[in-house]
């Protein structure tokens, strides 16, 4: 009898420890790198560079750097709720409402938004929609994207490595 109970006690000692790791998320927290040989980048289009991600239980803090052709760079910070409420900021004027959820199937997160600016013929929306996954050994992020903006529709997939 308490042969039988050393041998469920030692399963279980290393049973529920391979269990919690494979139960663990995709580890998205620490800076991001765009890997431009990887991405295929449209001309004089302003494009995610880098992204510094800090995942908590109940939210998503991220850095997010932009920059355009001439390497001019634009940072922001934004901290999403995971919960699907919306989060609302305001980047250099333009309001900005931002959404995210996670799917545990795929360990994925999505990230939709929208910023509003002023166009040529006054504000004007842009909406974004983002599923952001990390490879099994954490060392690359892959961010897919839609921008919609003024009838027109952008899609592509970026790739990041793991500086941090």
């Amino acid at each position: 009898m308490k042969t039988k109970k050393i041998l469920i006690a030692l399963s279980m000692l290393f049973f529920l420890p391979a269990l919690t790791i494979y139960s663990q998320k995709s580890d998205f927290s620490g800076e991001w790198k765009l890997n431009k040989e990887k991405s295929v980048l449209a001309d004089n289009q302003l494009f995610l560079s880098g992204i510094t991600i800090q995942l908590k239980s109940d939210s998503l803090l991220t850095t997010r750097v932009y920059e355009n052709g001439n390497g001019e760079q634009y940072p922001f910070q934004e901290n999403i709720s995971l919960d699907g409420k919306d989060c609302k900021i305001v980047i250099f004027d333009m309001p900005r409402t931002s959404t995210a959820t996670s799917s545990s199937a795929d360990k994925s997160f999505m990230i939709a938004s929208t910023t509003t600016f002023n166009g040529n013929s006054g504000p004007e929306d842009m909406t974004a929609k983002e599923t952001w996954k990390v490879d099994n050994e954490g060392k690359t992020l892959t961010l897919e994207f839609t921008n919609k903006m003024s009838g027109n529709e952008i899609t592509g997939k970026f790739y990041y490595d793991k500086v941090k």
